[in-house]
């Protein structure tokens, strides 16, 4: 049978409004079955075994860390604190954006989480500031993909389980490329923010910004706690997602209080 099949069917699947990994499974399986021959029992036991990974595990396990830290007003304290340390330069917002999102890739893995944690915050700031929609969207939109380059990042530990390479060497390995990355985005936004003539942040007090710098302090912890934990051999990285869980609950239950047993459940 023609693969072009398996094709109409991941779009017709994709038309019905089936999610994206089930449309692209029953594409797979149906050329599998109907071109090789192969038994359905055959293709399900692949598929789990596939998966059947101790390393993959913690995949769930930072994804759930990364949004008991949205869950518990992580991202708002996270946000105030990058604008202390940085809001005061030529286009302060757009360098915060680009710090905010630096360090809670450190959280989340991901580029969706930190666009949607992270950006509907970042994007409405800049425009009360006077920033142009366009230039603030540009600015989220290529801050939020040091998710998957920063460690804890998702792909690099499904790259580092199909190929056997060392997934704790690979989430080491993000930070520098993140930096540099990072550092990049910051000088294009200062060319940008000096061309525009887009404002900075004013002074207010040393009592304010050591106020915001404290309140995002704690969670900043978490890729220190990633990094030094792998790099050092304390522990490899699925026992750093659950290590992850553990200090994200303690942040929301204990310190900040806002995650409720009823929260804390949905948020499961």
């Amino acid at each position: 049978m023609s693969p072009i099949w398996g094709l109409l069917l991941l779009i017709v699947l994709f038309l019905a409004g089936f999610p994206v990994p089930y449309a692209i499974a029953g594409g797979a399986m149906f050329i599998m079955k109907f071109s090789t021959g192969m038994k359905w029992m055959s293709i399900t036991s692949n598929m789990i075994g596939g998966v059947n990974s101790f390393t993959i595990l913690c995949i769930p396990l930072f994804l759930l860390a990364g949004k008991l830290m949205n869950e518990c007003g992580i991202t708002d304290r996270l946000f105030r604190s990058a604008r202390a340390i940085i809001g005061w330069v030529p286009g302060g917002l757009g360098h915060v954006n680009i710090l905010a999102s630096f360090i809670f890739a450190g959280m989340s893995g991901t580029a969706v989480a930190d666009a949607a944690g992270l950006g509907q915050i970042e994007i409405k700031a800049m425009e009360d500031a006077g920033y142009d929609r366009d230039f603030s969207a540009a600015i989220t939109a290529s801050s939020s993909t040091l998710g998957p380059i920063v460690p804890p990042s998702m792909p690099l530990v499904v790259y580092g389980m199909v190929s056997g390479v060392s997934v704790g060497a690979l989430l080491v390995a993000g930070v520098l490329q993140g930096f540099v990355i990072a550092l990049c985005m910051a000088a294009l936004v200062t060319v940008y923010a000096i061309k525009r003539k887009y404002p900075r942040d004013k002074f207010v007090s040393w009592e304010k910004t050591l106020h915001d710098l404290v309140g995002g302090i704690l969670p900043t912890f978490t890729p220190v706690i990633i990094i030094l934990g792998i790099y050092t051999g304390i522990f490899p990285p699925t026992e750093a997602a659950a290590i992850c869980v553990v200090y994200a609950s303690f942040l929301g239950v204990v310190v900040y209080r806002e995650l409720t047993p009823k929260r804390y459940w949905a948020v499961l």
